[in-house]
């Protein structure tokens, strides 16, 4: 059996993490997979994103298409939000997806696994009528027609909503990430719950695991002889320290953050409550938060470096970005992650920070309020509280007992609910049945 995975988005966010995961593990489950994917030179290149697997990049410098919109409105971003693009512009991501649809051989496969709803979908309905889809919401495009509902004043919002709910409305499954997603996909796009399918983003237990890492070799070398932080305006490396600078992280305790340098991601606001923590002395003195992530020139608001200097915090270090195989020696070389983002709409690094045994702190909001179990894997916050995110941090660097027993339980919870071998079967039980419905419907019994 064949399925194409497409994703109209160029690698960077946590969709492309699981479009590949699957890719990998579904041969397991009887499924050859095809990846077409949007593709952007550097750290978004699928070519390399998706190395090892029969991928198809659709490479937006070269004019394969034009440049992906965004479900965020985000000003000055080189791709504006969906709901902004007019009619015009519309096609012309229609014709340019329906050709890299036919040049994958989309109309000879047996499912279309289409990740968000996008131009992609109304591409599929042209080259390949007849094979049926899979939609797998990722959450990113329920908060924009939840702006929209709002009234969000964007040009062209009321067709976006109506192009998205025939989308969802046509598909033979949608994939949500939480069971609290499913409402709000019934409400949002009018789709027949039972139609739904619950697949939280999961975590390979191959990969993500505790393992013994040399602190001070680890943070040597991403810090002061390797360093890929960056400034406003600057390349990779433009940030670096000395070894006296980076001589806490050796002892702990220390905490890391995977994290893009959006605003929903309120990077800022951790800055300012990890000083904050440091002004009530609260914080061991020897507590250090490291950054992980942000790709270079992408940022929104008051970048980390500012912020840093704004608010007089200490024993903060930008590590730049390191590929996501990278990131478990990240995370054991730490003793808790963070993440402070206030719309995560699932937050894959937190399952994955988990299966390394390491507790975590998050917002108590969306899909983190379903991973993370405050006082048994981790620590929950109210969104937008830097007070709370302070003492979070606080009590979590004060207690290396009760880090440990969290991390311990975090495990035990990330393997049991989050592998992505289970995960994938599950998905191929999908598969199938949608492939047969179709196949009945040509055969006129269904």
């Amino acid at each position: 059996m064949r399925v194409l995975s497409g994703l109209l988005f160029f690698p960077r966010g946590g969709s492309a993490h699981v479009a590949r995961a699957l890719a990998h593990e579904l041969p397991a489950h009887g499924w050859d997979v095809t990846v077409v994917s949007g593709s952007q030179p550097g750290h978004g290149d699928a070519q390399t994103f998706y190395a090892g697997l029969d991928v198809h990049p659709v490479r937006f410098a070269a004019g394969e298409a034009p440049m992906h919109p965004s479900y965020e409105d985000r000003p000055g971003a080189p791709d504006r939000v969906f709901a902004a693009v007019g009619d015009e512009d519309y096609e012309e991501h229609v014709r340019a997806w329906a050709a890299a649809l036919a040049r994958a051989g989309a109309a000879g496969h047996d499912v279309l696994h289409l990740h968000h709803l996008t131009p992609m979908h109304e591409a599929a309905t042209r080259v390949a009528p007849g094979v049926p889809v899979v939609t797998h919401l990722h959450g990113t495009e329920l908060l924009m027609l939840e702006e929209i509902a709002a009234g969000a004043p964007w040009p062209f919002a009321e067709a976006w909503r109506h192009r998205m709910r025939r989308w969802a409305q046509a598909s033979d499954t949608i994939v949500v990430l939480t069971e609290a997603q499913i409402a709000r996909a019934v409400a949002l796009l009018g789709i027949d719950p039972a139609r739904c399918l619950v697949s939280p983003n999961g975590v390979d237990p191959r990969v993500f695991h505790p393992r013994p890492v040399d602190r001070a070799a680890h943070w040597h070398h991403h810090l002061v002889r390797a360093p890929r932080g960056w400034r406003p305006g600057e390349g990779e490396g433009s940030v670096r320290y000395t070894d006296a600078e980076i001589a806490p992280l050796a002892h702990g305790p220390v905490f890391v953050c995977v994290s893009r340098f959006t605003a929903v991601k309120r990077l800022p606001l951790l800055i300012a409550a990890w000083a904050r923590a440091q002004r009530r002395r609260a914080m061991p003195e020897a507590a250090s938060l490291v950054l992980v992530g942000g790709h270079p020139g992408e940022w929104e608001g008051r970048h980390p470096v500012d912020a840093i200097a704004a608010t007089g915090a200490r024993n903060v270090f930008l590590a730049g970005w390191h590929d996501h195989d990278a990131l478990p020696a990240f995370v054991s070389a730490s003793d808790a992650l963070v993440l402070a983002s206030v719309r995560e709409q699932f937050g894959s690094v937190l399952v994955e920070a988990m299966a390394c045994e390491r507790p975590v702190i998050a917002v108590d909001r969306h899909g983190p309020a379903e991973i993370v179990e405050p006082g048994i894997t981790g620590w929950l916050v109210e969104p937008d509280d830097e007070a709370g995110l302070a003492g979070a941090l606080a009590d979590c660097a004060a207690a290396p007992g009760e880090r440990r027993a969290r991390g311990r339980r975090a495990r035990q919870v990330a393997l049991a609910r989050s592998s992505w071998p289970a995960l994938a079967g599950s998905l191929a039980g999908a598969f199938a049945e949608a492939a047969d419905l179709a196949r009945a419907r040509l055969a006129g019994t269904a």
